[in-house]
């Protein structure tokens, strides 16, 4: 009798309908190998899940490709008080293929792409849009139940909802934010998945002590370069008054206001001190060549182009900030956030300083820093970490400040790509830790074969390349954000 309650109660909450709370999902039919179903569309098996809608589906050669809605509690702790719908995206390739999770931490794309595990092993991807960037905000707006549990609960439920569909392995993945992201996830619920490789995942364990990232600045490239840079940051600081005067004229033009972070001296000189960090953010040493070469003799254009096109001059005006009033929202309250000294810059000329987040985020919405919240996962990563791996690029600003290991991690590594910016994938490794990446995301995800596993540097991604599916270029925004 006890066995067979047991059994009833499995099979009760692996068929029982979600409810607001939506803590168990539909039981899907198993699919033959190698087909979507032997009986039932993909997009019906998927849309058979409570709470799940279509908002679009789009065609690729090879794939099918699905926008759509999912029902998330606004609190993962108290799932009857309201409800909102978190846009995901799944890139359907077939059920007997393992699947990759991947958020880049903000909105979700809606245009087919697949990030580079999902070449790696040839399989599926599913997408998550991170909580609050909208359209996936809740109406009104808690932002208390904006914060890295509840984001990672997010992607807890979507994983529990498509995994009776997607059988096979389960990676996740994600770039900058999204490898934060990725690890916090792994962090709250480490037997979700089989692997996880993050991207240039800042880690800013202690938000008070930033030195890391001065010593950065003071290596990173060449004198040479480092020299241009500062020159012009300076100069942009010591032409305030002519060229604060084209920047009012730029906003009036578009529309933009000040409300924010307060005033066009506060965003100008925000975006003055974004330059240098931008631009070993976005560019590789080669870059440096664009880069005035005599910023003193500079006309006032080349140098307002010259930050604009690093930096973006529209970043924290109101507009700019509106989209990423959650970054930075999470940025004050558990992330951190970097703050840097200018050496090179005379103090008469710096007014603010790195400005912290408080001052990018409305103040109709209430802030309140939780120092613990990294030092739990950094100490988790340290002593626990199992089947992760984190690829940096040298020249990246936010990798000074990175997730290490520590004695108890097993089978997780951290690799730095040279000359590498914030794009670093594992590509673009050396060859003998390029292979071994390789190798171990095919193993985590269960697709190494025989000769892989017993001599990795035979590894290769599965899938061939696709120009347009799996366009590399790092999705460039403006403004000091992962």
């Amino acid at each position: 009798m006890r066995k067979a309650l047991r059994w009833l109660l499995a099979l009760t909450v692996l068929i029982g309908t979600l409810s607001t709370a939506g803590a168990a999902t539909a039981a899907q039919p198993e699919a033959a190998p190698g087909t979507t179903s032997t009986d039932t569309d993909i997009k019906d098996r998927l849309l058979a899940i409570p709470g799940m809608s279509l908002i679009q589906e789009k065609p690729y050669t090879g794939y099918r490709f699905f926008v759509l809605n999912y029902t998330q509690p606004i609190d993962h702790r108290h799932p009857s008080k309201g409800t909102f719908q978190q846009r995901i995206t799944v890139l359907h390739k077939d059920v007997s293929r393992p699947t990759v999770f991947y958020t880049g931490g903000y909105n979700v794309s809606t245009n087919p792409g697949r990030r580079e595990p999902t070449q790696i092993v040839d399989g599926n991807q599913v997408s998550m849009e991170y909580r609050f960037f909208t359209p996936s905000r809740p109406d009104p707006a808690d932002w208390s139940k904006l914060d890295i549990w509840q984001a990672a609960s997010d992607q807890h439920r979507i994983f529990e909802a498509l995994k009776p569909i997607y059988r096979q392995k389960w990676l996740s993945t994600g770039g900058s934010k999204g490898g934060m992201t990725a690890t916090y996830y792994e962090r709250f619920y480490p037997r979700d998945m089989d692997g996880v490789v993050a991207y240039v995942a800042p880690n800013d364990v202690v938000n008070d002590e930033d030195s890391a990232y001065d010593r950065f600045f003071r290596n990173v490239g060449t004198q040479e370069c480092r020299d241009k840079l500062n020159a012009v940051q300076r100069e942009a600081l010591v032409r305030r008054a002519p060229l604060e005067k084209k920047y009012e004229a730029y906003a009036a033009d578009n529309g933009y206001t000040f409300t924010t972070i307060g005033s066009l001296d506060k965003a100008y000189e925000a975006v003055v001190l974004d330059y240098v960090w931008g631009f070993w953010q976005y560019s590789l040493l080669s870059d440096c060549a664009s880069i005035p070469a005599d910023a003193a003799h500079a006309t006032d254009d080349a140098i307002w182009d010259s930050v604009d096109t690093i930096s973006g001059f529209s970043a924290y005006t109101d507009q700019g900030l509106d989209t990423y009033t959650p970054y930075y929202y999470q940025a004050g309250t558990q992330l951190g956030a970097p703050t840097i000294h200018f050496p090179t810059i005379e103090k008469k000329y710096i007014r603010y300083g790195y400005q912290p987040p408080r001052n990018f985020v409305p103040r109709s919405i209430p802030m309140r820093f939780q120092p613990w919240a990294m030092a739990d996962v950094d100490s988790w990563v340290r002593h626990h970490a199992d089947h992760m791996l984190f690829v940096y690029g040298q020249n990246d600003p936010w990798g000074a400040e990175r997730f290490r290991l520590g004695k108890g991690a097993r089978d997780s590594y951290v690799f730095t790509a040279p000359g590498l910016n914030h794009g670093a994938n594992v590509a673009g490794l050396v060859p003998d830790e390029k292979a071994l990446a390789t190798a171990r995301i095919l193993e985590w995800a269960g697709v190494a074969s025989v000769t892989v596993q017993e001599n990795p540097s035979a590894a290769r991604p599965l899938a061939k390349f696709d120009a347009k599916l799996d366009q590399r270029d790092i999705e460039r925004e403006p403004a000091l954000r992962p």
